[in-house]
């Protein structure tokens, strides 16, 4: 196995020097999975584990990693089914959340860390919660981004998906494939909800629907889909975990997301009373348009947790409640 590496570039802008640093790929065997991940900052930092959702890869962290690398050891796996990571045909994965999990738990493993804070969005939020439940002594802290866990924060787009729970039939199944599983469908999900759509950079949507078009991968999409509903059973088990091991939790939430609403992000204070929770005015893929904002905001939280180096006071430009 090859070790991520950090470099740092150092640029002269007049008499200033800016130091920006750079992020390293890499690709990892767990779990019988070739696991592609990013990799930016110091062996020796504290770990930041980055966990993405549907149907992103860790290419949605290319603002925010070099943002947090100067001070954390930043990691950002791509789940099985998504981004460049590889599952040989003779691995017969079992597409799943638990599945998901234990991948990425065997990639933790590989890597061999054993004390990280994790970022969790859309579906990094179930993976990173199983994993949780699995090593609450590892877990430092959580971030959720948009990553939800109480059946408040389903929203309304949700619809054509409890549909296929209640009822997986062909019919149902090809529905998701037709209306979700397309360029417009992907383009949808990351500029609903975003004041100025146009900013949203096209090589995001563009990027995730080639992969969602690679043969076979739509079947593992809608695999998913259905076994999502695994997670909403497994809701008042995440919540548990929350009362009994009391993580320090920032939800930080584009506050115009259709999947994911506001009263998700509100529902952790229910388990975690000191629970910071933050909202942005932009939809479900806030990191799109706020990454500057939520790396502030990530710095500032982890800071006053013990987590992360000791700094003076950070200045959150950020809706607060």
């Amino acid at each position: 196995m090859s070790k991520a590496t950090s470099r740092t570039a150092t640029k002269r802008a007049g008499k200033a020097e800016l130091s920006v640093p750079l992020v390293s790929i890499d690709r990892v065997d767990a779990d019988g999975v070739r696991v592609f991940y990013r990799a930016s900052g110091d062996a020796t930092a504290p770990v930041l584990l980055l966990l993405h959702g549907f149907p992103a890869s860790s290419f949605m962290f290319r603002d925010l990693i070099p943002r947090l690398a100067n001070d954390y050891r930043v990691i950002a796996p791509d789940l099985p089914g998504f981004g460049f990571t590889e599952v040989p045909a003779e691995r017969k994965y079992g597409y799943s959340f638990d599945g998901l999990a234990s991948t990425i738990e065997a990639f933790t493993q590989a890597l061999t860390l054993d004390r990280y804070a994790i970022y969790v969005f859309d579906y990094g939020a179930p993976t990173g919660f199983r994993l949780a439940m699995r090593h609450p002594d590892q877990v430092t802290a959580i971030v959720s981004q948009n990553g939800n866990a109480y059946e408040e924060g389903l929203g309304d787009a949700w619809g054509p998906i409890r549909q296929y729970w209640a009822s997986p039939t062909a019919e149902n199944r090809d529905v998701l494939r037709k209306n979700i599983l397309t360029l417009e469908g992907t383009r949808w999900q990351y500029t609903h909800g975003v004041m100025n759509p146009e900013s949203v950079p096209p090589e995001s949507y563009t990027l995730d629907t080639a992969l969602l078009e690679r043969p076979g991968n739509q079947d593992i999409q809608l695999d998913l889909f259905l076994d999502y509903a695994s997670n909403v059973k497994l809701y008042p088990k995440f919540q548990e975990y929350f009362r009994q091991s009391r993580p320090p939790l920032l939800a930080i939430w584009g506050r115009n997301d259709p999947f994911f609403i506001p009263a998700g992000a509100e529902a952790f204070r229910k388990d975690l009373p000191n629970a910071k929770v933050e909202f942005l005015d932009t939809g479900h893929f806030a990191i799109e348009t706020h990454a500057t904002e939520i790396a502030t905001a990530m710095e500032a939280f982890l800071k006053a947790n013990d987590t992360g180096p000791q700094a003076g006071p950070v200045s959150i430009s950020a809706d607060r409640t």
